[in-house]
């Protein structure tokens, strides 16, 4: 699988996804189970949508980095 998700990107969707997921529990809505997808994606490190577009959030490794 491609990691397209870098770091911020990462811990934005943690974070978003558990807020989502909180809400939904506390104001006893099925629409917290949303907070499921970024949560997934933060932990697989890749964005399905990202793929098409080929948009990436890493940071690339240049000659000198390696």
């Amino acid at each position: 699988m491609i990691t397209n998700i870098g770091s911020i990107d990462r811990t934005l969707r943690l974070i978003a996804g558990l807020v989502i997921i909180v809400l939904g529990i506390y104001f006893k809505s099925w629409w917290g189970l949303v907070g499921i997808i970024p949560l997934t994606t933060a932990t697989l490190k890749s964005c399905p949508l990202y793929l098409p577009f080929g948009i990436t959030t890493c940071k690339m490794k240049t000659g000198e980095d390696k």
